[in-house]
């Protein structure tokens, strides 16, 4: 996720305020997250989650729409999402 340089601040107090009710969630056994060490407004949110089907209940839920209204609005560029698998 790239931020405008002046939500940075605002984006880390979203994250702080919600870290532990996300990984509180129903399958979510791991959050965290990364920056970028070149780009210091790149951000990467950092997740396990027990099923594809436990994220999509978390990405339908009034946390997650209630996050992402107070995250989206602070992005210079269009958020990328992956989802993996370990190898």
């Amino acid at each position: 996720m790239g931020f405008v340089p002046e939500q940075i601040e605002d984006f880390l107090a979203v994250f702080e305020e919600n870290k532990h009710k996300i990984r509180g969630f129903e399958g979510c056994t791991h959050v965290e997250l990364l920056r970028d060490i070149k780009q210091s407004n790149q951000f990467f949110t950092y997740s396990h989650w027990e099923s594809e089907k436990h994220l999509n209940n978390y990405r339908n839920s009034t946390l997650f729409k209630s996050v992402w209204a107070n995250t989206k609005n602070k992005f210079n560029q269009k958020p990328e999402a992956w989802s993996t698998e370990q190898v």
